[in-house]
């Protein structure tokens, strides 16, 4: 969620300024770009050095950079942030924001701010229950800050109530839940299928094919970056399942079958991206069938039509796709798959594009919809390629 995300990190005056060096190592762990900006009586609590070996970039504390004789840009460190989390934020740096008191740094950048301001405060437990703490806080809020409530804890004082900064790892988690919230799938539950299916001839044999499911693992890790419950229903793959995504791991025809019909009714978007076995042996032995048995036919009869199962219960406010692997008349066979299976769109990979198909990193796809429209796209990587196909759902049904 903060992979690639620029992060600046306002530290006033408090004891709790201890914990912002485990903050900035939280952030950067996620994968965020961090710079750090301190009140002047911050740097009495923890020094620029430690915070600028952590985020390996300059801290800024004045207005004018003494060493350097120059001036800190604060519009220009306002523009540069996507997100602003000030922390801790101390009663007297609350006062400051709501009046727009604009007497250091830290105060100044966040006049500037553009990007969405996360507020935590600290300070003792009758500070943080005063009215006018509570004013502060009030109206922050209603300007469109983000307020990360303080903790129940022990406190500088002595005392123990409410008014500790809340933790590192709770800060962090906060800011992505926030971020979630905002994101276009959030809220929406989405089942994808990937990876082949093994039909088994006996014990150690068995028909299958060539997918390597990086194409529906890469379709989950773009949902899930997307805000959306994801569970993943993957034949036999290496590849791994991103943090959050459930994977239910099948190895048959059947078995995908009955999953994805498990998971299918509270789904908003099925994608079904699986390249799933049309045949299977009509008879599996249960030992291993020996060498000098000399079997010379395998009979073959047909699994069950996953996608075609799905798209029968499909209801209207569900969104179904479907893939498609063609060789020749690439697209009239796509739509012809696309209107007999009840489809809201479906995607095109093609034999004759190199580069493209089972077990590439990169893929080469049109998505056709149930309206006619067809969009096609470049070579790409398989993650380029998920983002598009649901970009392109994004926009179609307007979610």
């Amino acid at each position: 969620m903060l992979v690639g995300k620029k992060v600046l990190l306002g530290i006033s005056g408090s004891i709790a300024a201890y914990k912002s060096a485990n903050l900035v190592r939280l952030l950067i762990k996620e994968g965020a770009s961090v710079k750090v900006i301190l009140t002047p009586s911050a740097s009495e609590f923890i020094t620029p050095l430690t915070l600028s070996t952590l985020s390996k970039n300059q801290v800024y504390s004045g207005l004018i950079d003494s060493e350097e004789d120059t001036w800190n840009n604060h519009v220009e460190l306002a523009l540069w942030a996507d997100l602003f989390i000030i922390a801790p934020a101390t009663a007297k740096t609350l006062s400051k924001m709501v009046q727009g008191n604009c007497d250091n740094l830290l105060l100044a950048t966040y006049l500037s701010a553009k990007s969405d301001v996360y507020f935590a405060p600290a300070m003792d437990l009758d500070m943080y229950k005063h009215p006018s703490t509570k004013s502060n806080i009030k109206i922050l809020k209603e300007r469109g800050n983000v307020f990360i409530p303080a903790e129940f804890g022990e406190l500088a004082s002595g005392l123990e109530g409410e008014g500790r900064l809340a933790e590192p790892e709770h800060i962090v988690d906060f800011v992505k839940k926030n971020i979630t919230k905002s994101l276009p799938l959030f809220n929406k539950k989405i089942l994808i299928s990937a990876g082949p299916t093994y039909e088994l001839i006996d014990p150690v044999r068995f028909i299958g094919n060539y997918s390597s499911g990086k194409m529906g693992f890469s379709l989950a890790l773009i949902a899930e970056n997307l805000g959306a419950e994801v569970t993943l229903v993957s034949g036999p793959s290496y590849q791994k399942p991103p943090k959050k995504t459930r994977l239910i791991r099948v190895t048959s025809a059947e078995e995908m079958l009955n999953a994805c019909l498990d998971n299918f009714n509270d789904s908003d978007i099925t994608i079904m991206s699986a390249a799933i076995a049309d045949f299977k042996p009509k008879f599996k032995s249960n030992q291993k069938i020996k060498k000098e048995n000399k079997i010379n036919v395998i009979e073959l009869e047909p699994t069950n039509d996953v996608l075609e199962k799905l798209g029968t219960l499909k209801k209207d406010n569900q969104i179904l796709v479907g893939f498609a692997l063609e060789s020749e008349n690439e697209i009239e066979n796509a739509k012809q798959k696309l209107n007999n299976k009840n489809l809201d769109f479906i995607v095109l990979n093609s034999l004759n594009d190199a580069g493209a198909g089972f077990e590439y990193d990169t893929n080469k796809v049109s998505i056709i919809s149930n309206k006619n429209k067809i969009v096609s796209f470049d070579l790409k990587n398989k993650k380029e390629v998920a983002s598009d196909i649901l970009n392109f759902i994004l926009l179609e049904k307007m979610l």
